[in-house]
């Protein structure tokens, strides 16, 4: 009974276990602009609510606040635009280090040499060594009229 206890193994779940992320976490900057964001929407979107309830209650508040959602509604795209920009420029600087082309070149390179090669494989005379009469090979491996 007791050495369960001391072996650790009480057969007691833990509260919190740890997962990994499905997603990395975003960069501080983005994170700091999208929660800025969030707020702003939010707010104009309550401030909203609040002018239609005031113009359906004929209350004097009903114009002023149909002026300040036009506002926050201006503020709220900015805000939400700034999270796409800051996104980008964060990408931009510390973002995935890009290969440079001359890597895409030589992978292409090899590409079209093994596809050449296994060309010239198939292309290449059977065991007798024959080739039709009358022609003969251009450049590029291209079959000329003499």
């Amino acid at each position: 009974m007791g050495s369960g206890v001391a072996m650790g193994t009480t057969g007691r779940r833990e509260l919190w276990v740890e997962e990994p992320a499905a997603r990395r976490r975003m960069p501080d900057p983005v994170r700091t602009a999208a929660v800025r964001a969030v707020l702003i929407v939010a707010f104009t979107l309550i401030q909203a609510v609040v002018a239609v309830l005031c113009t359906l209650a004929d209350s004097w508040l009903a114009f002023p606040m149909v002026l300040t959602s036009v506002g926050s509604t201006v503020v709220a795209t900015w805000g939400v635009l700034d999270v796409w920009v800051t996104r980008q420029v964060w990408n931009q600087r510390n973002g995935v280090v890009s290969v440079p082309a001359s890597t895409a070149r030589r992978l292409r390179r090899e590409r079209r040499a093994a596809r050449r090669a296994a060309r010239n494989t198939r292309r290449a005379p059977r065991a007798g060594g024959h080739t039709w009469p009358g022609r003969r090979r251009g450049r590029a491996g291209q079959l000329t009229h003499p």
